[in-house]
């Protein structure tokens, strides 16, 4: 299919964007690096060589207690403009337009000169943001349009002001978060005036020729946040007081609803951006969950959205528009909004890059250039590890051959991608196959890779990227038929009742307890995903939240089990971690830790919890304690005396950790 709404032009009037793709604002590490600012402009400059219309950078703060950690970026004097230049440089000669985004943290600023217009603690920070004064906060509306104004000075095409989010914009015109009785407070008119003000000092400022698009939080998903009626008119008024373009903001990083992880249907919140349209003549940017071309072509056809944004689907792949545009989507390195490498790397404070596409934020130092010693390889395993290697490798001259066992490629992620919600992982395998015939790796699937393959046939290298095998528990009845691993439920090969036990309360752990019980992912049905979640889209109430309804009458009774006593799931990702529980909490999954297991038999499970002893009468036991490297053939391989490289699960059995095995697929190719 072509996608002639997607990439065609929009005229903002004094300029064009050549197309309806922005490059949402995303914040990688970069800013704050040694040389950070020369990666920087690599990075955005291979997106804008790939076709977006518009870039945003990540947040910049305009003063320093704006900052979200104490060493963020900022932009405040006339000295930090050279850095910002080499960015807006490169990307221009690359023929794209830019905008910084400015972010002040308010009360999420991760430091003790945190300000507010309220002193009213953060849920998700340590520190009591300072209120500040009426002088403070004048101060501040200056600070936003000098900012602006040196953006300009350095090259910029516009700015970003961000609006949502929870920062502090948000935090004045939510009278969940502002309590003044002075001018910035009270009613509504009161609390709008501050990004108001912010928006008629920067125009001021930058004159009419300078895009400034106004990122508005027209979702809250808090209690207490803005109605309906205020957030349309905070647009009409933003839109007076002269922003080229409003952006969509969906929820505070406080609130308890999942807003951009893989869970989330696709295009999830393009209806409140619809919402808004009729309200204002500005563009509109729908944003949150949109990772292909069908759905921005889809939300702007019908005209729900003007533009659509999309952030981590330019750490995916830098050729998304162009790929696009060629009528090649096949070929597109689909984000799967795991958010294990960009969001989870940056609330760390390491750089951010991809699971699927580990040279983002890495483009000065990953690169697979063409080899002056071609090697004929031999490759065991066509799981995320063995693909990413064999393209990688093939990408640079090498004649790769690549054995798969089974009948698929894929390995663990035909596992992952059953889990309710993960249907995305289905993107990558479509991905790396399409990959494999574009770069001419020679795939041999239902064959098995031994000495005797390497004795009949001429291979320099070899790799191993077997992956894992589950790890087993020899107790007491636990050679039962009733007692499986996770493999054999998420492959079909055994099926099991309505109770059951789940021993392990890792990731494993939690996504077969989904998995057993929603028999049908909320993710492909939105109107099911809102309500579970409690998101009202008649929005009667403030914030847009209603009463979550979840559809329980049907699940299995499942108990989780683990013998840490340490908080369940803690080794989960760091922004996504709180979902999976919550979405266990809503399926009424009961969960135990602390756990010993002394036998299996026809009562059930015999565990104990401390000194009590306990008998869970069971139908099924599903082993979920970890796995172990697949070493079967490593030492016959290695026998044969040809070099051999270990990559993936069969290096190290950790948690199903695509994100270290893809890299490790990518990093041996670039070595070899």
């Amino acid at each position: 299919m072509s996608f002639p709404h997607l990439l065609e032009p929009l005229d903002l009037g004094f300029t064009q964007l050549k197309n309806r793709v922005l490059m949402g604002s995303m914040h990688t590490g970069l800013e704050e690096e040694k040389g950070g600012f020369e990666k920087l402009a690599a990075f955005y400059k291979e997106r804008a060589l790939g076709g977006v219309g518009l870039i945003v950078t990540g947040g910049i703060s305009p003063n320093l207690r704006g900052r979200l950690t104490p060493h963020a970026c900022q932009l405040s004097f006339p000295w930090q403009v050279g850095k910002h230049r080499v960015v807006t440089r490169a990307v221009h000669e690359a023929g794209g337009k830019i905008c910084m985004q400015i972010l002040h943290a308010g009360r999420y600023g991760y430091h003790p000169f945190s300000q507010a217009p309220s002193k009213i603690k953060s849920p998700i920070t340590p520190f009591t943001p300072s209120a500040m004064s009426s002088r403070q906060v004048r101060s501040t509306i200056k600070d936003y349009a000098s900012s602006a104004a040196l953006a300009k000075k350095a090259g910029y095409d516009g700015v970003e002001v961000m609006g949502s989010e929870g920062y502090l914009i948000n935090q004045f015109v939510s009278a969940r978060t502002n309590t003044r009785t002075d001018e910035w407070g009270g009613a509504f008119e009161k609390r709008a005036q501050f990004p108001i003000e912010i928006v008629n000092a920067i125009r001021a400022k930058v004159g009419k020729d300078f895009i400034i698009i106004f990122r508005l939080s027209m979702l809250d998903l808090v209690d207490n946040g803005s109605t309906w009626d205020e957030v349309v008119q905070l647009a009409q008024w933003l839109e007076q007081a002269g922003v080229s373009i409003l952006n969509t903001g969906i929820g505070w990083h406080e609130a308890r609803v999942p807003t951009i992880a893989t869970s989330v249907p696709r295009g999830a919140f393009a209806w409140v951006t619809e919402k808004l349209k009729q309200s204002v003549s500005v563009p509109l940017i729908a944003t949150n969950r949109i990772n292909t071309p069908e759905i921005g072509e889809q939300i702007i056809a019908s005209g729900q959205a003007d533009m659509v944004s999309m952030a981590r689907p330019f750490l995916a792949d830098p050729e998304f528009v162009n790929k696009a545009a060629a009528n090649t989507p096949e070929l597109i390195n689909t984000c799967i909004g795991c958010n294990q490498a960009c969001l989870d790397h940056t609330f760390s404070l390491k750089r951010a890059t991809c699971l699927v596409n580990p040279r983002a934020c890495y483009e000065t130092e990953i690169n697979f250039l063409p080899t002056a010693n071609k090697k004929r390889i031999a490759v065991m395993g066509a799981g995320p590890a063995g693909m990413a290697f064999s393209v990688y490798a093939a990408m640079r001259g090498h004649h790769v051959v690549l054995f798969e066992a089974k009948s698929e490629v894929g390995g663990q992620f035909n596992l992952a991608r059953k889990i309710p919600g993960k249907e995305e992982f289905n993107e990558t395998i479509r991905y790396f196959i399409n990959q494999i015939k574009l770069h001419k790796v020679e795939l041999r699937l239902n064959t098995r890779l031994d000495a005797s393959v390497l004795a009949t046939e001429k291979f320099d290298e070899v790799v191993i990227a077997s992956g894992v095998v589950p790890r087993d528990l020899v107790l007491p009845g636990f050679d039962d038929p009733r007692v499986v691993d996770y493999q054999k439920v998420l492959s079909g090969e055994v099926t099991v009742g309505n109770t059951v036990a789940l021993i392990g309360g890792g990731g494993i752990g939690f996504d077969m307890a989904h998995f057993l019980c929603e028999r049908q992912s909320s993710t492909l049905n939105p109107d099911k995903w809102l309500q579970q979640w409690g998101i009202d889209k008649t929005y009667q109430h403030a914030g847009g939240l209603t009463e979550p309804h979840s559809d329980n009458t049907d699940h299995r009774k499942v108990f989780l089990l683990q013998r840490k006593t340490s908080k369940m799931g803690k080794g989960l990702g760091k922004t996504t971690g709180w979902i999976h529980r919550l979405v266990l909490k809503q399926h009424d999954v009961k969960m135990k830790t602390g756990v010993s297991y002394d036998k299996f038999d026809d009562a059930g499970l015999h565990i104990r919890v401390g000194e009590t002893a306990e008998v869970l009468a069971v139908d099924n036991v599903v082993l979920c304690a970890g796995q172990e490297s697949n070493r079967t053939l490593v030492d016959e391989m290695k026998a044969t005396g040809l070099p051999v490289h270990l990559i993936g699960g069969v290096d190290v059995a950790a948690e199903l950790d695509a994100k270290r095995a893809i890299r490790q697929g990518a990093e041996l190719a670039m070595r070899l």
